[in-house]
């Protein structure tokens, strides 16, 4: 399975992930978010990100959603892009995820 990690302003990817899983009835597997609030440094921000490909990448790649294209999320999670491993899309949404 692709991993898959959200990346938003706020904590907006985990209540995002919270509401996938109540939907659902049962949590994604192999999915994490990652918050990015006003007082984080950008290389802090990256080494969360680096971390969490690490911890949802079984080997078949990872896909980074964020919540809005040309913010600070998105921007950080493109400069960890990996042409085939690591791809990211913005604006993600609750539709997107279920």
């Amino acid at each position: 399975m692709v991993g898959l990690i959200l990346v938003a302003h706020g904590n907006l990817a985990n209540e995002l992930l919270n509401t996938t899983a109540m939907i659902l009835g049962e949590a994604l597997t192999s999915a994490v978010g990652v918050p990015v609030n006003a007082m984080d440094d950008p290389e802090s921000i990256t080494d969360r990100i680096e971390q969490a490909i690490e911890q949802v990448n079984t080997g078949r790649g990872v896909l980074i959603l964020t919540d809005m294209f040309g913010g600070t999320p998105s921007n950080l999670a493109i400069s960890v892009m990996e042409n085939g491993h690591v791809e990211v899309v913005a604006g993600m949404n609750l539709p997107m995820l279920i």
